[in-house]
Order: structure tokens, then C-alpha cells, then sequence
């Protein structure tokens, strides 16, 4: 048995196997409508895996055992045969590799070939995280009856496009991605990836932009220009949003999230379209995890065997809430009816003269003012983040809350316990010295003089040299802040590398070259009721 695996499952702590006897069967080829040949592997009981409901994995980051053996393994020894398939132009299935592009019509005729097997049985399950998420979601609208679930975990339906909104463009994790998988199939891939963790870090610094993939592994990869040129709504991403198909979606979904992952808001939107259009069975569970978070495994393998396995096998899921959560602060698992929960209702927290927070109208006040320079940004730290050698999640923010050009807003000591949980939204009124700027935003809890992020977001700004609302989105999140702790919202400029810096010019994000250093002011007085919005209960 695989060590690494073996110490996996440990540490989930999965039910015992049925078997660990398991035979693979290498090399499947899979034809698709245009000809191409996609290669997949069939991991099977050794005694016999022919009829067994089938979990169907598809993967562009290889079939190998240290690659696949954590995620098939656990499920092959607990009554699934498995179908592990590298996704059109990975590790031997025919190419070009063009990332998230085929995958709904390479999904639906992996599917058909599937179940065209002499040793299919009646029923298979869609499984996996992040982009083997994605596949699931561009196929679930059109999937045959023998699909019985499918259980898309840390992903959503339009892979990243929240990365490339016009107005928040999040550059380190798609940047890293293009490069890790640029070099995936390269000997001692994994080890040459930890090692350019520093390359990466210092590529993202490359002005002008369309240059930071040369500086990181030598050449231009098409990926990496295209999320420079083009934004979130624009023509060239039409065939990887499958957003409007999730409304005719009919399979049993199961979704797994963490308040710090990358994809949580495109995830939760989806679950709501499948919750309005009154899907069922439908669940939602969202732990305090990021997207690589060990406790997202436990939670991905529970659903296959409790929700998965148990559909496929043509029996109903045991009773369950639809939306579990974990509520941080309470640091509690709650079940709720849907999402977002009833009994929630927005409350304006103001920014104050002299960094306090509270619900009453600010009065009369000067502006609070910082100077943002992007030849030394406000760094990112922790929260929603993915990078080789990057802590994310929640972190110490003393060190960020230092900086000159970070301003906070505090409570005084809460005298009672305040509960958050579903969408955080802040609206800023804000001034810059130049007309383009950014506006950053985060939640954090004060305890006992630690100062901890709970959400965040970013905004651009046009027309940001007349004093305007900043309207922020921060990530949704479910948190009791204690009585006796304070609430604390940051404003600042950035957030990078995790977001792009502001250049402060209006040059494309692309090819800008020349950075501006701006003074900026943020307002909080009867006028501009600067405020951010909690829904509490």
C-alpha cells in the first residue's frame, strides 16, 4: 500500500476498508467525438470490482499513486471500482492541453464510454476538488440517469473568473497555477515546483506583467497572457462559464467549502441557484478551511461514502441538515435549513473618527488619510490564498495593521456575543489623489489584544480621484465574535500579490510599466456614513 496514502486515510479517520487489496487497471483509452484518445485508470477490489458503482475522477495533474492514491485509494477500498482519467493533453491523453476548455464535451463522452462497459454496473458518482470539481459542474446539466450524485468539492461552475473581474484582479493564484502546471510533467516536478516558490513570488513583481511568466519558467505560456488581457466577462472565457447551466441541474449535489478557499463565493452561489430551483437531495458543508486544508479530505470522503455511495446504491442519505457549518469563533459545527440562513439581518457597523466602530451614525469628522505606494504594496496576509510556501487562512494581522498605510476602525469590548454568518458587504466613501485606485477591506477580531482576519475583499476604482462609495464584497463567512473581544474592519489600498497592485495610471494590467504612489482618504461623517454591513442576529 502506498505509505503516503496509507497515512492519508489515518489521518481522516475514514471508516475501515472493506478490502485493501486493490488492482489497477493502466492506460484505458478513452475515445472522444473528435477522435482524441483520453487515458484513464481503473483502480478495482482484487477480488472483483465488475458491477460496483463507479466513482468517476477526472484529473489534469496525472494518474500516478502519489498524485492519485490519496484521492482513489480511500474510496476503491470502500465499495467503488474508480475511474481515475487525465484530463486532454495530461500525462498521455491526447493534446493540445487548452485548461478548462473541453471539459464538457471530453466529460459527457468519458460518461457515455463509461457506461457502455461490460463491467459498469447500474450507477456512478462525480467526485473530486477545484478543477476536478469544475468538470463535474460543466457536464451535471446533461448527465444520464445512471449519474445517481455528485459531490464537487472547493470548485464552482465558472473556474476562475472571479480571479479576473475587471474590478479585483487576483494575480497570485492564477499565476501560480499556470505555472505549476506549465512544469508538472517535468522529472521531480513537485520538488522543482517547492523550490521555485521564490521565483514565482518574485515573477509577480515583473513590470510589465506579460513578462512574469518569462521570469518564472523561461517562456510565455498562453494561459498566463490570456488571464492578463482578458477580464471575467469578456467573449474569450464564453466556453468555461457553465454558471447558466446549474439551474438544470438535477443529480443530488453535495458541496464542500471553506470559508478561507478561493472558490467559496462562486460555490455558495451555485448551491443557491440548486436551493431556489428546489433541488434535492441537496447539501452544503462549509468547514474553516482553505483550499488545501487536510480537513476538507475528511469532509470530501464522508460525502462520498455517506451521500454518494449510498445514492448509488439506490438507497436515501441518512437524515442531515442541508447546510452544515462551522461557525469560527463558537468553533462549532451548526446545522441550518439553507443558505443563507434564516434569522440574519444586515447591521451597519460606521467607521469613526479616532479608528472606532460602532452602529450609530459617525458624526462630524476630517477624513482619515494614507499614503499607497505600489513600488511597496500593502502586502497580502493569510486569508484566501493558494501558494507553494504562503500561509493562508487565519493569521496574526499586528505586522499589517503596523503599516502606515493601513487604517483600522475598532469596538469598543463587545458586552455580549455578536453572531455573523452568510455575505459581508463594506461601502467605503473614498477619495484618491489619482483617479484610479483600489479599496481593500477586512473583517478581523480583536482577542485579547490579537488582532485575526475572518473575511476580506477588494474593489478597483475609476473616477476615484472625486469622492465616491466604494462598494466591497467581502467573502462570506460564519463567525460569533465573543463578548469581551472587539470587531475590527482594515481599509487599505491592496493586498498584493494576492491581488494585482494598482498602478495608480490606468494602464492595461498587462503591459503597465510606471507606478504612482497616491494619498488617499477615507470618510466617516454624517455625509458618508462609511460602514460595514454584518449580518447578525
Amino acid at each position: 500500500m502506498n505509505l503516503s496514502s496509507h497515512l492519508i486515510q489515518r489521518m481522516l479517520h475514514l471508516p475501515p476498508p472493506a478490502t485493501r487489496n486493490l488492482t489497477v487497471e493502466h492506460d484505458l483509452r478513452v475515445p472522444m467525438r473528435d477522435g482524441a484518445v483520453l487515458l484513464a485508470d481503473r483502480w478495482t477490489p482484487r477480488s472483483g470490482g465488475d458491477g460496483l458503482p463507479t466513482a468517476l475522477i477526472r484529473v489534469p495533474y496525472g494518474r500516478a499513486g502519489a498524485t492519485a492514491g490519496p484521492m482513489v485509494r480511500p474510496l476503491a477500498e470502500r465499495g467503488f471500482q474508480v475511474l481515475i482519467q487525465s484530463t486532454r493533453g495530461t500525462f498521455g491523453s491526447d493534446g493540445p492541453w487548452d485548461p478548462l476548455r473541453r471539459e464538457r464535451e471530453d466529460g459527457l463522452d468519458t460518461i457515455d464510454w463509461v457506461i457502455r462497459q461490460p463491467w459498469f454496473g447500474e450507477s456512478m458518482i462525480l467526485h473530486g476538488p477545484s478543477y476536478l470539481g469544475f468538470v463535474q459542474w460543466a457536464v451535471a446539466d446533461a448527465v444520464p440517469p445512471q449519474v445517481k450524485a455528485m459531490i464537487p468539492i472547493v470548485s464552482e461552475s465558472a473556474l476562475t473568473l472571479e480571479f479576473l473581474r475587471a474590478d479585483g484582479f487576483s494575480l497570485e493564484t492564477p499565476f501560480g497555477w499556470a505555472v505549476q502546471v506549465a512544469g508538472q510533467e517535468r522529472r521531480f516536478a513537485l520538488p522543482r515546483q517547492m523550490l521555485a516558490a521564490k521565483k514565482v513570488q518574485r515573477a509577480v513583481h515583473t513590470l510589465p506583467l506579460d513578462q512574469a511568466d518569462t521570469a518564472a519558467i523561461g517562456h510565455r505560456y498562453d494561459y498566463v497572457q490570456n488571464i492578463l488581457v482578458h477580464d471575467a466577462d469578456a467573449p474569450f472565457w464564453q466556453g468555461i462559464d457553465h454558471r447558466h447551466r446549474v439551474g438544470d441541474i438535477h443529480v443530488p449535489v453535495s458541496s464542500i467549502g471553506g470559508w478561507y478557499d478561493i472558490f467559496l463565493p462562486g460555490q455558495l452561489r451555485d448551491h443557491r441557484v440548486l436551493q431556489d430551483a428546489g433541488r434535492a437531495p441537496l447539501r452544503l458543508t462549509v468547514g474553516p478551511w482553505t483550499h488545501t486544508s487536510m480537513g476538507i479530505g475528511h469532509a470530501a470522503f464522508t460525502e462520498a461514502l455517506d451521500f454518494g455511495l449510498t445514492l448509488a446504491r439506490g438507497q436515501e442519505p441518512a437524515e442531515r441538515a442541508p447546510v452544515r457549518l462551522f461557525v469560527m469563533g463558537e468553533e462549532k459545527w451548526r446545522d441550518f435549513p439553507f443558505w443563507p440562513p434564516p434569522g440574519f439581518e444586515p447591521q451597519r457597523f460606521h467607521l469613526q473618527p479616532g479608528g472606532a466602530l460602532s452602529p450609530e451614525t459617525p458624526a462630524d469628522s476630517l477624513p482619515d488619510g494614507y499614503r499607497y505606494d505600489p513600488a511597496d504594496p500593502t502586502p497580502s496576509v493569510g486569508g484566501v490564498r493558494l501558494a507553494f510556501g504562503v500561509k493562508s487562512g487565519r493569521v496574526d494581522n499586528a505586522a499589517l495593521e503596523a503599516r502606515p498605510d493601513v487604517v483600522t476602525y475598532t469596538t469598543p469590548l463587545l458586552d455580549k456575543d455578536v453572531e455573523v454568518i452568510g455575505d459581508v458587504r463594506a461601502e467605503i466613501f473614498f477619495r484618491s489623489s489619482l483617479p484610479h485606485a483600489d479599496v481593500f477591506v477586512r473583517l478581523c477580531v480583536d482577542a485579547d489584544g490579537r488582532s485575526t482576519n475572518v473575511c476580506d475583499g477588494l474593489t478597483s476604482l475609476t473616477g476615484a480621484d472625486e469622492t465616491s462609495t466604494a462598494v466591497v464584497r467581502l467573502w462570506p463567512t460564519a463567525y460569533r465574535f465573543k463578548r469581551g473581544h472587539r470587531i475590527r474592519v482594515q481599509v487599505s489600498s491592496g493586498a498584493f500579490p494576492r491581488f494585482n497592485r494598482n498602478p495608480g495610471t490606468g494602464e492595461p494590467r498587462a503591459t503597465a510599466t510606471t507606478l504612482r504612489a497616491a494619498d488617499q482618504q477615507v470618510f466617516h461623517d454624517p455625509e458618508h456614513p462609511s460602514a460595514i454591513i454584518l449580518p447578525t442576529r
